[in-house]
């Protein structure tokens, strides 16, 4: 008999319960009992995870800066039975933008009988990830275009596919050629503080227009999310960069990840200059990792033309949050302040308050009639 997966955790307490699936955030006691070989990779990311929390919390509160480290949550039936995990980060430092890094089952929950099945777990662990993350706006996930499992999975939780992509694994040769300068006039420019922001722009203009919003960069988060030396092609008349290369963060084993983007007005810098650029910004890495979009079919010939083959295909999936604004019910908390400091301000009159005393009460002059006839009154008494 299966128990239903509640949408939120029961409690802290690992020895509660112990039929009933519970997902909690990474703790000290959880962390040796995650010795899966599904969790092997991840060990030294757990490990930072849980280092990192409490300081992360507190800069955080403090100031805006880069994620120091991913939240990991885990699901367990009992204090002994890690069934699987989820790792999620931040990808902007104003945490509006959240992406899916991992989502795991352990091979011995799948084997064991009467259990959740795997994709029951990942469901959980996902829905779990998505209302803890209270702060953000929208979500970005990446798997294979062959996994249907994953691809229902994340079409449930409400992700789109938003882009079609080919991931390539490409070494740089052993003995690169002479250094070739840019092609015309345009200037080469290293990646730093000061070209960020044309760097950004041209990632911002390659990028589509529904993604680009939900990505929600800043020039700080290009720099953040950049690891090591970058370069980038500026075109002196317009101000304007047209190509650049830089290596992000490296998560994990495996190849190097690395961000090569051309403007697509500029498709025609596909050459041997651009080769070169992308051998100057991967001289210390044997392999690495590049992405195009499946429809750039000039990008694709000129990958293939330079030793890069294909490793995958790829879909980016992306999910908006909408949260409605919950109506305080209680009366007292929709006054205004004005409305609550009201009985202690001065009370104001209706009429404006008189100036002197001729104002009080207007006296009219008597005429020299009026005066006359008083006159005669007062000698005939």
């Amino acid at each position: 008999m299966r128990h239903p997966i509640p949408l939120r955790p029961s409690g802290g307490d690992p020895l509660a319960a112990p039929g009933e699936l519970r997902i909690e955030l990474l703790q000290g006691w959880s962390l040796p009992l995650l010795n899966d070989p599904a969790f092997a990779d991840l060990q030294p990311l757990l490990q930072r995870s849980l280092l990192l929390r409490q300081p992360e919390r507190l800069l955080s509160a403090l100031v805006q800066r880069p994620p120091l480290a991913p939240e990991v949550f885990v699901a367990y039936v009992a204090a002994d039975c890690m069934l699987g995990l989820s790792v999620v980060r931040r990808l902007n430092r104003s945490g509006s933008c959240w992406g899916v890094e991992a989502l795991r089952v352990a091979r011995s929950a799948l084997q064991r009988p009467g259990s959740l099945s795997g994709q029951e777990i990942q469901a959980a662990l996902l829905r779990e990830a998505l209302h803890r993350c209270s702060g953000a706006a929208s979500w970005i996930a990446r798997c294979d275009s062959t996994d249907t499992d994953r691809l229902a999975l994340l079409r449930e939780q409400g992700f789109q596919p938003l882009r079609h992509e080919i991931s390539w694994l490409w070494s740089a040769p052993a003995e690169p050629g002479p250094a070739l300068a840019p092609p015309g006039d345009l200037q080469l420019r290293p990646l730093n503080r000061r070209t960020a922001g044309l760097l950004l722009h041209l990632e911002q203009a390659a990028c589509p227009a529904l993604l680009r919003q939900l990505l929600d960069r800043r020039m700080e988060d290009l720099l953040d999310q950049s690891n090591g030396p970058g370069a980038l092609w500026l075109d002196p008349s317009r101000q304007q960069a047209v190509a650049g290369v830089r290596r992000l963060h490296h998560q994990g084993h495996g190849p190097v990840d690395v961000q090569l983007t051309v403007h697509p007005g500029w498709s025609r810098l596909h050459g041997p200059e651009l080769e070169q650029l992308l051998i100057q910004a991967v001289a210390s890495d044997s392999a690495v990792r590049l992405c195009s979009d499946a429809g750039d079919v000039e990008r694709c010939a000129w990958l293939r033309s330079i030793g890069a083959s294909p490793e995958g295909e790829r879909l980016l999936m992306a999910r908006s949050v909408w949260r409605r604004h919950e109506q305080i019910s209680s009366r007292a908390a929709n006054w205004r302040l004005d409305t609550v400091l009201d009985p202690f301000k001065p009370r104001r009159r209706t009429v404006p308050t008189p100036v002197g005393p001729s104002a009080l009460t207007p006296v009219a002059r008597p005429s020299r009639a009026h005066g006359a006839c008083s006159s005669a009154l007062s000698a005939a008494r």
